[in-house]
């Protein structure tokens, strides 16, 4: 039996999870490919919270966090 109670994960509210293109949308750029780009250039960008494949989501918190410590 499966425990899912334990802390091996930290629980996620889909609404939370946000892809490539809306990650693109709130850094200001147009292309979602760019994200990429930004991965490999800035260390300190979110790394995925899940990453199957070519299906990489992220937390809109951490992305907004990033992005809102930029502009400072």
């Amino acid at each position: 039996m499966v425990n899912y109670d334990s802390p091996m994960a930290p629980k996620v509210d889909p609404d939370d999870l946000i892809d490539s293109a809306d990650v693109a949308e709130l850094i200001g750029i147009t292309n979602r490919n760019g994200v990429s780009v930004y991965r490999h250039r800035h260390p300190d960008f979110p790394c995925p919270v899940i990453e199957k494949g070519r299906c990489l989501l992220w937390l809109r918190s951490d992305v907004e966090a990033w992005a809102t410590g930029r502009s400072q």
